[in-house]
């Protein structure tokens, strides 16, 4: 009887030290699993949400850093004798949209967060167009031109 109760404060004991471990965890914003003839590998990327502390002296952001990286990437053909330019990259506040050689009556633009959800969709009117980016959260966001129903590129923009 007294083995018993040995056992089960033993397992109790046990049961209440292990509640108490925890693994480090990173919300990320997609990941799969790859394989192939040479072996496997999963993968995952980016961290969709992270703290930020703010002090006296400037402040620090935890968690999984996103590169600073500036990717266009050319979506039809036609789009080779266009200048299109998405800055400044990264970006705070405003992003300025600049279209050169075509025509932008029949440009529009929409913005995209990671999870491919749309968030914004608007006709470009003029050579330069300023796109409001202070009330997203730091992430990385994607920009796509659309000249009648048809995509002409994609920005990939960093926002701080």
């Amino acid at each position: 009887m007294c083995h018993k109760k040995m056992k089960l404060i033993v397992v109790l004991l046990l049961g209440v030290g292990l509640s108490g471990i925890h693994a480090q965890t990173a919300v990320i914003s997609t990941g799969s699993n790859i394989s192939g003839s040479g072996g496997s590998a999963t993968y995952s990327v980016g961290q969709v949400v992270y703290p930020t502390n703010t002090g006296t002296n400037g402040s620090v952001a935890q968690g999984v850093q996103q590169p600073y990286e500036i990717f266009a990437f050319k979506g039809i053909d036609e789009a080779k004798g266009v200048t299109l330019s998405a800055y400044p990259n990264p970006t705070t506040d405003y992003l300025i949209l600049q279209v050169k050689d075509i025509e932008v009556s029949s440009l529009q633009f929409q913005l995209y967060d990671m999870k491919g959800n749309l968030l914004q969709t608007e006709e470009i009117t003029s050579i330069q167009t300023s796109i409001f980016m202070g009330n997203l959260i730091p992430a990385t966001y994607f920009v796509k031109v659309i000249q009648s129903n048809t995509e002409v590129i994609v920005f990939k923009i960093i926002k701080k």
